[in-house]
Parts: structure tokens; C-alpha cells; sequence
């Protein structure tokens, strides 16, 4: 069988009883496949899966893969969460079974155009506002990715004049093969999941690989800041290139380029046009701006009226869990960055505080360095608060910067405590704790949410 088999009574193995593999079984189901989930947890819950799947009884199949299953498998469909290169997919490989992910899957059965956007920090929120701004322009605009939607979930709804707007991880793109977006994004390429991809350069390939597809008439937006990304744009002869920039413009192509307070357009080195000002919008920080030039691109691109486009960014507000405004109490602001989850991402939530900041970091580890967050806490960084896995490891990184008033908390609660005691008036407290939230908590949405929560019973 090839990429563009017929699914209909085929045998499906689904890898993974989470959202992702749920999601992926639900639409199997829907085009007739023979699906079998399986789950390595022995402990799985058979009647919890069935209440996921809205009632339907799959086949399940938990703890070891069994021979048989193997065997009769043809075609395996894994979740994000499942590595390209774990023994249970080379398995399969080796006896010739063709390998999808989510992302693969959907575009199976996807009916209109993509826009996809990938980056290891600003994914969420440039889709988002991108997901925003075409939405005001096309009728049938699907948003999907970690904002609650999956792919998988929202496909079935595309048509011939739809466009769907996805988020896409380095997690998904690892098993793309055909799938095809009109229009791609790469905000930035830092490093992130390196116990996953091992090295920068396989993680920065596989970033790479979401435009792998597109040719004549297809276009990319990419930041001309990222020295990595410069190179790969400069190299592409194939696509139409697009660049978002703010420290230097680009001298050839097109591009958006942040000057002082102003996003101007231009082309070829030269500023063209005045597009708007960033006090105009309700996000804040450098990074948020490189966010919008990146929306602004491929809005243009797509053809949406730049009225229509200035209109969306005025009225958007930050995604949840991305340096989310959650109250102020005695004079002191409180933000939530959960999804700081890698010290790039928070580095950028450390600079866009305007305050003297009492910082909550730490978390699950993903074999990261540190140095570069503690270095950007500057003089604005007044207290560190440390828990989970990666506590002993950033007070270490930190005091090896010379930054001692670091502070250990056993849980979120009292994490909370310790901040509204050393936070004074005209303070920020800043959740952005440049870590994976695995171990303490589901998910960085559930350790946001668990934040306020506390926050808002102060």
C-alpha cells in the first residue's frame, strides 16, 4: 500500500489513548478503518476510552504489542507524543508498514487549503491572531493545535473554499510525508525538546520540514533574525520567501521589519510603508511583535485587506497561559507564562516585564541549559521561587551567575505564598518557568490554570 491508500476496511493501529490518538481513532472510525488502539499503559481504563470515543467499544490492546497485532497492522498511525525513532515504530518500519502521525492523517482527508505554522516559541499565539484575522475574511477558517483543537477533530469540517490555520510541533512534523500548506510560518528555531531530537541540527531539520511540500506558488514567512532561518530562506529558490524581522532588514525580498514603535513593510532593503504601531495592539514584548509581523505576512499573503488585518490585531488579546494578565492585589501585577516551557520562550516574558518581577521557574527536565535565562533576568529580576525537577539545577545555574536570593517551594500553593510576600507594591510576579510542567502537572495549561487559581484567592 502507498501514502494514498483507501482506508476503508483497512487495518489501522493507533498508538496512544490520549487526546491526540482519540481524536485520530474517532476519524478512522468515521472512513470505516478497522482500528485497533493501543496503549502501552497496562493499567488503561477500557470503559474511560469508550466515553472518549463518545461510546464507541474499540478494539484495545494495552501493555505489550502482541505478534498477531503487529502482523495484521497496515497502517500505523502515532500520536505526537510517540518518537519516530522508538523501537515500537521501527518494528513496524522493518516489516514495511507505512507510518503516519497526526498531522499526516488529516491532511488525508483535508478538502481545502492550510496555513501552517511552527516555531519554537510564539506558535499558539501567531495562530491564534492569524486564525483571527482570515477568519474575518473567509467564511470556513478552522483554527487547530494547542488551543483545544485538534486536526484530526476539526477535518471533516473543511471544503473547497475552507482554510485551516494549524499549529504544528516539531513533535508532528517528525512523520509528515504529503502534507501540503499553501502558506508556512518558522517564528524561530532555539533550542527545545533536545531529549527528544537529540541535536540542534536534526530539531532545526525537522522545523524545516513544514515547507518540504510546497513549491510554485506556495510561499514561507520566515525571521530574518534567526541566523539559522536566514540561511535556509537565502537557499530557497523554489517558494516564494517572506521576512519578518526586527534587529536588522532583510536586502532582499519582502518583508515586515520593526522600527522603533512602528511595523513598516518593505522589499529589497527598503522601507516601503508605515503599517501601524505596536501601542495600537493589546500584546506586549518584543517577541509578541514578531508574532504580528509573522500574522501580517501571511494574512497579506493570503489576500486578506489590511484594514480588515490592522482590525484583528487592535482587538486581540493574549492567548491564556502567554504572559496572561490575572489581577493586580496590593499593588503588585500578576502575569501567567505557562507556556514559558524552554528558556527562550521565557526570556522573552522576563523582557517584556516592565516592573521590578518576582520570578516562579523550574519544572520537568529537558536537558536544557539555563545560563541564558538567568542572564536576562538583568537588575529587573529581584527574587527567583524554584520547584519541581529543575529546582536544585537553576538555583545552581543561577548563584553561578551571581543571583542569590533564590527561594524553594514544595508546590504551586505555597509557591504562590512566598511570591505575595516578597513581591512589593509596583512589583510583577511572573509565572515563566522556562521548563516542560510534566511531573507536578497534566500539562503547562494545568499549571496555569492551578496559578490563578491560587493568585486569585490571595
Amino acid at each position: 500500500m502507498d501514502e494514498d491508500m483507501d482506508l476503508k476496511g483497512k487495518k489501522v493501529t493507533v498508538v496512544g489513548t490520549g487526546i491526540s490518538g482519540i481524536g485520530a481513532a474517532k476519524l478512522l472510525i468515521h472512513a470505516g478503518a478497522d482500528v485497533l488502539l493501543y496503549d502501552a499503559n497496562p493499567d488503561i481504563n477500557p470503559q474511560a476510552v469508550q466515553e472518549k470515543l463518545g461510546g464507541i467499544k474499540p478494539r484495545l490492546l494495552t501493555g505489550e504489542m502482541t505478534e498477531a497485532a503487529a502482523e495484521e497492522t497496515q497502517l500505523l498511525v502515532i500520536s505526537p507524543g510517540v518518537p519516530i525513532d522508538s523501537p515500537l515504530v521501527e518494528r513496524f518500519r522493518t516489516q514495511g508498514t507505512p507510518v503516519w502521525g497526526e498531522i499526516e492523517l488529516a491532511w488525508h482527508f483535508e478538502k481545502g487549503k492550510v496555513i501552517a505554522i511552527t516555531g519554537t516559541n510564539g506558535k499558539t499565539t501567531t495562530t491564534a491572531l492569524t486564525g483571527a484575522i482570515l477568519g474575518a475574511a473567509v467564511k470556513d477558517t478552522l483554527v487547530v493545535g494547542n488551543i483545544g483543537r485538534s486536526y484530526t477533530g476539526e477535518v471533516l469540517k473543511t471544503n473547497s473554499g475552507s482554510v485551516t490555520v494549524a499549529e504544528i510541533s516539531s513533535f508532528q512534523l517528525e512523520s509528515i510525508r504529503t502534507f501540503h500548506p499553501v502558506i508556512s510560518a518558522i517564528l524561530n528555531i532555539t533550542p527545545d525538546h533536545l531529549d527528544r531530537h537529540h541535536t540542534m541540527e536534526c530539531y532545526a531539520q525537522t522545523k524545516e520540514k513544514i515547507c518540504m511540500n510546497e513549491g510554485a506558488g506556495d510561499a514561507v514567512v520566515l525571521n530574518y533574525d534567526d541566523e539559522r532561518l536566514r540561511e535556509f530562506g537565502s537557499a530557497k529558490s523554489d517558494v516564494r520567501v517572506v521576512w519578518f524581522a526586527r534587529k536588522s532588514i532583510p536586502p532582499k525580498g519582502e518583508f515586515a521589519y520593526l522600527k522603533g514603535d512602528e511595523i513598516w513593510l518593505g522589499e529589497d532593503g527598503a522601507l516601503t510603508r508605515n503599517y501601524m504601531n505596536v501601542h495600537d495592539m493589546k500584546l506586549i514584548g518584543a517577541h509578541n511583535y514578531e508574532n504580528v509581523m509573522a500574522a501580517i505576512c501571511m494574512a497579506r499573503l493570503w489576500g486578506v485587506a489590511d484594514d480588515v488585518i490592522r482590525e484583528e490585531i487592535r482587538n486581540f488579546k493574549a492567548v491564556e497561559h502567554r504572559i496572561e494578565y490575572v489581577r493586580e492585589k496590593d499593588g503588585v501585577v500578576y502575569y501567567n507564562d505557562s507556556k514559558g516551557t524552554n528558556p527562550d520562550a521565557s526570556i522573552k516574558a522576563i523582557e517584556a516585564m516592565n516592573r521590578p518581577t518576582v520570578l516562579i521557574g523550574g519544572g520537568f527536565d529537558k536537558q536544557l541549559a539555563f545560563d541564558d535565562y538567568v542572564e536576562a533576568f538583568g537588575d529587573k529580576v529581584k527574587v527567583l521561587v524554584v520547584l519541581g525537577q529543575t529546582a536544585d539545577k537553576l538555583e545552581a545555574c543561577a548563584k553561578a551567575h551571581g543571583f542569590e536570593n533564590v527561594i524553594h517551594a514544595k508546590d504551586m500553593k505555597e509557591c504562590v505564598k512566598i511570591c505575595a510576600r516578597e513581591a512589593k507594591p509596583g512589583f510583577a510576579v511572573l509565572l515563566s518557568p522556562a521548563c516542560a510542567s510534566w511531573g507536578m502537572f497534566d500539562n503547562y495549561e494545568q499549571r496555569g490554570r492551578i496559578f490563578k487559581k491560587y493568585v486569585n484567592e490571595l
